[in-house]
């Protein structure tokens, strides 16, 4: 599906540019609001996310390729009961709050390698949509309470981030993409999937 290693390894590093962009983004946005999860009793992590991209998926892997045996062993164990009890709660009609897999003490093991929706979440963000559609996101509960008494607020575009991250989908794929089941998975089903590709 994802043509030769070289290629694959220059479109990570496009990705990887693409993330180090979104995080300056980020910072700019949540710095004018006074926003940090320092000493923040809530925990986006537990947040029940779903991604949409292939190769957001692969280059997961390459981060979970990366660590040791042991704690791979350990992240796909915690995803597999991550799974089995977000299904349970869905199933009940219920949101699943519970902590990614890959969470450890509070921290990200895999920080480097995380998705797109886990860094731009938080900060007051916007997008439009192929169709023209925008869409606002009014950012997480302590970021509310951080501008509850602001006139203005800045209000972080992501719709560039989405449009370039689409152009490296496409080129990843290739011509399949007009084939393959649209990707909706969270963090946790793509680590007890096979990664795209293999």
């Amino acid at each position: 599906m994802m043509r030769d290693k070289t290629f694959k390894s220059t479109l990570f590093g496009k990705l990887s540019q693409l993330y180090s962009e979104m995080a300056e983004a980020y910072n700019q946005a949540a710095g004018k609001i006074g926003l940090s999860c320092r000493g923040c009793p809530d925990n986006c992590c537990t947040s029940y996310f779903q991604h949409h991209t292939y190769i957001e998926w692969a280059y997961l892997w390459t981060g979970i390729r990366s660590c040791a045996e042991e704690k791979q062993r350990e992240f796909m164990n915690r995803a597999r009961e991550y799974v089995r009890q977000s299904r349970d709660l869905l199933n009940q009609g219920l949101s699943p709050r519970i902590m990614c897999p890959l969470n450890d003490n509070g921290l990200c093991q895999l920080y480097e390698y995380r998705l797109m929706i886990c860094r731009m979440h938080g900060v007051p963000n916007s997008l439009v949509r192929p169709d023209g559609k925008k869409m606002s996101f009014p950012g997480c509960i302590r970021c509310q309470e951080l501008y509850s008494h602001l006139e203005e607020v800045s209000v972080l575009d992501r719709t560039r981030f989405y449009r370039n991250l689409a152009s490296l989908e496409m080129a990843f794929v290739g011509p399949k993409i007009k084939v393959l089941p649209r990707v909706k998975l969270t963090l946790a089903d793509m680590l007890i999937q096979e990664p795209p590709g293999t």
